[in-house]
């Protein structure tokens, strides 16, 4: 297996083996081996993803929804309501105006979903960075394929073009029979006159 991915190197690429970078000889050993590159590698990196990570993205995927920002401004609208106009005819405020508590909880919230925005964002440029890499390595593995390809058929003109002079020699060889009996028909057709 060793010589032959390092035969395929100098074919494909014309580099030694040792000299390309990992992802480079992982697509040649892939190759040497038959193996599919695409796969889905999204799925794989969601597989590897622990239940905190996978709640952070939920809450990221909801706190930057419209239901989200639905609920919550029928939360601080309800809030202001409820202290300015209801509560205060009974004089039963819990957050009169300028809504001090209110701010402490909105605070307390931006607070606990930056971080975790930012870790699901964080993730998903390592999801991008992922899935970049694998394209690299399936159009790597693609261009490679398509350098076989063009090796095949250069090889087949060059059969082919091989084929085609011979035949051609061959008709020029008849071609030049051809002419020497036409010219010896006539030089036998002068003489008879």
């Amino acid at each position: 297996m060793g010589r032959d991915v390092h035969k395929l190197a100098q074919h494909l690429l014309h580099e030694d083996f040792d000299s390309l970078s990992p992802r480079e000889q992982g697509v040649i050993e892939r190759i040497a081996k038959g193996l599919h590159i695409s796969r889905n590698v999204l799925k794989e990196h969601e597989k590897e993803l622990t239940t905190g990570q996978k709640l952070a993205d939920r809450v990221a995927y909801f706190g930057g929804s419209w239901p989200f920002i639905a609920m919550f401004m029928t939360v601080l609208v309800a809030w202001i309501i409820m202290n300015s106009l209801i509560l205060s005819g009974w004089n039963l405020t819990f957050d009169p105006y300028p809504y001090i508590l209110l701010n402490l909880f909105l605070s307390m919230l931006a607070a606990i979903q930056a971080p975790v925005i930012m870790m699901s964002q964080n993730r998903h440029s390592e999801k991008d960075r992922i899935d970049a890499a694998h394209d690299y390595e399936v159009n790597l593995k693609a261009e490679l394929e398509i350098m076989s390809l063009h090796q095949k058929l250069d090889a087949l003109r060059e059969v082919q073009w091989s084929e085609l002079v011979a035949v051609q020699e061959e008709q020029m060889k008849i071609l030049r029979q051809l002419m020497e009996e036409i010219q010896t028909l006539k030089d036998g057709a002068r003489d008879l006159s």
